[in-house]
């Protein structure tokens, strides 16, 4: 088994902050409706909708939403419907108030009638049957019991959803490190045949400063060193390596990794930026040397997108 599939099906993966999922439940003939609805978010913000006159049980809500979620913008819907086809109640009222109206603007011009269908479907003539609050504390206890069994199933299968897809996530980057550690290799070979090349120049650097009159022997020590300085990418090579390593130990631990996974990557993007800086001349090995930054750098951009879904 390779690392990434190990990564995949490591139990404590990471987890994907999108998902939706729906739970059901019954409760005193009434049917009870929890849904939720999950994206990626800097931190947990929970955005909940609770039928009227129920708010009393907001509170808890947030708390059990919180006790289950780190990150993520999350929205909880409840819903209350009868369980049974109940009869629709009609707002006599508001009917005669809209057919007075209509009667009224008869004398304006407009000509036609307004039918039964027609009155039905104007805003408030049809009443739906609508949930009371609970009254009693033991219907309050009741119905809190009935709404945290149908939310904590809810949660289950959010956290069911967004843990596969924090799987498929995992493996995908893990993929994307290997290839960087690949070519970050291939660097690193590239690099000692661009050493002959380096010492013509430091070489040619050299002769030209000894030939200057009155040149302080300091100096000419001193741009020896930065000429070696900027020519190695050993260094870069070894911390990126390193961060590599860091980034797959986090991807195979999981937990709640995505804003360090997302430091790191911002390390190896300046690693990279680096080697794109020294990459010196124009030997053919200092031209792959810069391919292989530039698609190390392609790399990173599109796992620093990736990263930004995992809580």
């Amino acid at each position: 088994m390779t690392k990434r599939q190990k990564t995949a099906q490591n139990g404590k993966g990471c987890r994907s902050m999108t998902g939706f999922a729906l739970a059901r439940a019954q409760h005193d003939g009434w049917n009870l409706r929890v849904s939720l609805k999950s994206v990626n978010h800097r931190f947990l913000d929970v955005k909940l909708r609770l039928p009227e006159g129920f708010d009393l049980y907001e509170m808890a809500t947030r708390q059990a939403v919180r006790d289950r979620m780190v990150r993520g913008h999350v929205e909880v819907t409840v819903e209350i419907r009868p369980s049974t086809a109940a009869p629709l109640q009609i707002n006599s009222e508001l009917a005669r108030a809209y057919l007075k109206a209509a009667e009224g603007l008869r004398g304006a011009g407009p000509k036609g009638e307004l039918d039964v269908v027609a009155l039905l479907r104007l805003p408030g003539v049809v009443m739906g049957v609508t949930p009371e609050a609970p009254e009693t504390d033991e219907e309050r206890e009741r119905f809190g019991a009935a709404l945290s069994h149908c939310l904590g199933e809810a949660l289950g299968k959010l956290e069911e959803m967004r843990s596969a897809e924090g799987r498929h996530l995992a493996e995908d980057m893990q993929a994307r490190a290997e290839q960087i550690g690949q070519q970050a290799a291939q660097i690193r070979e590239l690099a000692q045949g661009l050493r002959p090349a380096f010492h013509r120049r430091l070489e040619s650097r050299l002769t030209e400063l000894l030939s200057e009159t009155g040149l302080d022997p300091a100096r000419v020590v001193q741009e020896a060193a930065m000429l070696a300085e900027r020519s190695d990418v050993s260094e870069e090579l070894d911390r990126l390596r390193s961060h590599l390593a860091q980034f797959a130990k986090l991807l195979a631990g999981g937990g709640e990794v995505g804003k360090k996974l997302d430091f790191l990557l911002q390390e190896m993007h300046r690693e990279a930026n680096t080697l794109l800086s020294k990459t010196p001349g124009v030997e053919s090995e200092g031209l792959a040397i810069t391919g292989l930054a530039l698609e190390i750098k392609a790399e990173i951009e599109k796992l620093r997108e990736q990263v930004q879904n995992i809580e």
